[in-house]
């Protein structure tokens, strides 16, 4: 790869988020995280990462508010999405869907070699 894909990580769990992050890194993708979706939206922003997984129950802002306020920026319309959360109704799938989310992933349903292989996938990695 001769340039490293971009992942931000966005979740309110530290120690979550501090594994996801390590993952990824070993998977050979440059990674930052963010705390909450303020930042998060911030990051995304600024950095244009590659693939964004994104927490929906967070502090400050939730991650489908943040998903909709990145879809309105020229380059967050297209920017690709995972949600990853824990939270698992039908109105959040379908709401994180309907704002362009390329998947919906419950946390307690994957492992962590199971979505590295998703991102890979998804970034053509």
């Amino acid at each position: 790869m001769s340039q490293q894909k971009k992942v931000l990580v966005v979740d309110d769990e530290k120690v979550l988020l501090e594994l996801l992050l390590s993952k990824m890194k070993q998977a050979g993708f440059a990674a930052v995280g963010a705390r909450d979706g303020d930042e998060g939206l911030q990051k995304a922003l600024d950095e244009h990462p590659d693939l964004i997984l994104l927490d929906i129950i967070m502090p400050k802002m939730d991650g489908i508010t943040m998903l909709k306020k990145l879809r309105e920026d020229a380059w967050g319309k297209t920017a690709p999405v995972i949600m990853l959360s824990n939270l698992n109704t039908a109105e959040a799938v379908e709401k994180s869907l309907e704002n362009g989310a390329y998947d919906y992933l419950v946390k307690v349903d994957y492992s962590l070699d199971d979505l590295v292989a998703i991102v890979k996938k998804k970034l053509g990695a």
